[in-house]
């Protein structure tokens, strides 16, 4: 028996390895979604800034890595519309529109590139997930922190400092757990 390690299934996502259905996908994609309206309520206010420190980016970005593009794209979707709609699981159990929201619609478009990159095999090593969660969070700041200026009237000066950097430790923090989350996951399946 050969001890060489067992190839990656390339042009796969974590979630591909459960058996394919219509009911499996949609399970997924409910199952993000409310990730990640969980992940929305560890949430610690920041003091001058109306963007809570969260959970939600996290599982945003880890929702898109595991789902891939497609579902990824779905879950995000609709945890937006389901909380602009009324379901009270943005940050410290919101709903609707708020100065915030920039940073949801950014969510939903990063989860969407990392679900693609993740196909492409960006959550197989450490390096890669490390790529992989700063293209995520960067793209959620893209869209967020500009959001935060137009919605308030902030200068884009204030809404970097208010909507940016009190953030960089902690997106920096669950970037390192998720590099040792995905590529740990990958190995334990490749082992079966």
């Amino acid at each position: 028996m050969s001890t060489a390690a067992v190839p990656a299934r390339t042009g796969q996502v974590l979630a591909d390895l459960l058996p394919s259905s219509r009911v499996r996908d949609a399970a997924l994609v409910l199952g993000g979604a409310a990730l990640t309206g969980l992940a929305a309520q560890i949430s610690v206010p920041v003091p001058g800034s109306p963007v809570p420190v969260t959970g939600q980016t996290f599982a945003a970005l880890l929702v898109g890595t595991s789902l891939g593009a497609g579902r990824g794209l779905l879950a995000l979707a609709l945890y937006a519309v389901a909380g602009v709609a009324g379901v009270p699981w943005f940050a410290q159990g919101t709903s609707g529109v708020a100065p915030s929201f920039g940073y949801i619609l950014g969510m939903i478009l990063a989860a969407t590139v990392v679900g693609a990159l993740a196909r492409r095999g960006a959550d197989r090593s450490m390096l890669r997930m490390a790529g992989t969660m700063l293209v995520g969070e960067a793209i959620i700041y893209a869209i967020g922190v500009p959001y935060l200026a137009l919605s308030t009237g902030m200068s884009a000066t204030a809404a970097i400092a208010a909507g940016l950097t009190p953030f960089l430790i902690g997106d920096a923090l669950k970037a390192a757990l998720a590099m040792g989350a995905l590529p740990t996951a990958w190995k334990l399946a490749d082992k079966r």
